[in-house]
């Protein structure tokens, strides 16, 4: 995996949602009240909860919206209950795309991520159509210019609360994880103060795709323009090396 700039995706990921500033709110929210229903308010007792509630920080999603969140989840048994739908499909040239959803309203989810693919000139496939070239882990990346903790002392600090793989790009570190060792390796990194440009268990290409041409590129960006517009879109993976 190394040589992929995966920090550089991860910024580009960022400015594209900063052009949909108030979907990331909407996101996390979701994520709150799932979490909350599945494993109760309190974050003490809660591992899942208290990685959104890490995410919503890194975000600037203010603590009282996030107290807000985890209260109303908490207290309101007749607050919309979301589905969690996944959706997998093809872009240009054969890019694989993995689209998770929270929703209450699975026709509509269904519509609208339907037509993200086709006015993209890519099409849903069947479950598990292109996830089995994805692997699920959990993934840190680190910014070099906000850590100033010694490379061989953060890889230490990770590897002992257990992570699989630590490594160095040009411009970040990267962390990998298994799925159910993330919430522990996150919060080693973060009692001994270290700054995370993005931690989720997010699918992890095992290959990734160019695209050459201009005209691919523009329909592959107008898949995922439209798919991040979309509320009930959690989180948008692919394997096109943008």
């Amino acid at each position: 995996m190394s040589g992929h700039s995966k920090f550089a995706n991860i910024k580009h990921k960022k400015e594209r949602n900063d052009a949909a500033k108030g979907k990331i709110f909407t996101v996390i929210g979701r994520e709150l009240a799932v979490a909350v229903k599945e494993g109760g308010p309190d974050p003490a007792n809660n591992s899942k909860l208290r990685d959104i509630i890490a995410k919503a920080k890194a975000n600037n999603m203010p603590n009282d919206t996030i107290d807000r969140g985890i209260k109303k989840a908490a207290g309101d048994a007749g607050s919309v209950n979301y589905e969690t739908i996944t959706y997998e499909g093809y872009g240009p040239n054969g890019v694989a795309i993995i689209v998770d959803t929270l929703t209450d309203n699975k026709n509509r989810t269904a519509a609208n991520v339907k037509n993200a693919f086709t006015k993209g000139g890519g099409n849903v496939g069947t479950p598990g159509c292109v996830s089995f070239m994805f692997d699920r882990k959990g993934q840190i990346i680190i910014d070099k210019e906000e850590c100033e903790m010694d490379p061989d002392e953060l890889m230490m600090i990770s590897l002992e609360a257990g992570a699989e793989d630590f490594s160095e790009e040009e411009d970040s570190f990267e962390v990998i994880t298994g799925p159910e060792e993330f919430s522990a390796v996150r919060e080693a990194l973060e009692a001994a103060g270290v700054p995370m440009a993005e931690a989720d268990v997010t699918m992890i290409p095992q290959t990734w795709v160019e695209l050459a041409d201009e005209e691919s590129v523009k329909k592959m960006n107008k898949i995922l323009d439209l798919l991040d517009v979309e509320d009930d879109v959690q989180a948008t993976y692919h394997n096109w090396e943008e």
